[in-house]
């Protein structure tokens, strides 16, 4: 997501989060949570799809894939934390 700017991270963040939300269904986190949860998502995503070599392409489309897929992670690693 290095390419994208500022603008780009918290429309991708956003979109990645309340997708990630909806796939999870957990409590929702709000329009600032799901942005926050789809950034860093996005950096899990993106440092797993490296460690498994695996390359979605560039583009909008890809990022929010690569940021959804890390936010789901960090919602289950977030509820199986909170359940214990």
């Amino acid at each position: 997501m290095s390419e994208h700017g500022v603008i780009a991270w918290i429309i991708i963040g956003g979109v990645a989060g309340w997708l990630a939300g909806i796939f999870v269904k957990g409590g929702g986190f709000g329009l600032i949570g799901d942005i926050v949860v789809g950034i860093v998502g996005a950096f899990i995503g993106g440092w797993l799809a490296g460690m498994l070599h695996i390359n979605l392409g560039g583009g909008w489309i890809s990022s929010i894939i690569t940021a959804a897929l890390g936010a789901v992670i960090l919602l289950l690693i977030l509820r199986a934390v909170r359940r214990v």
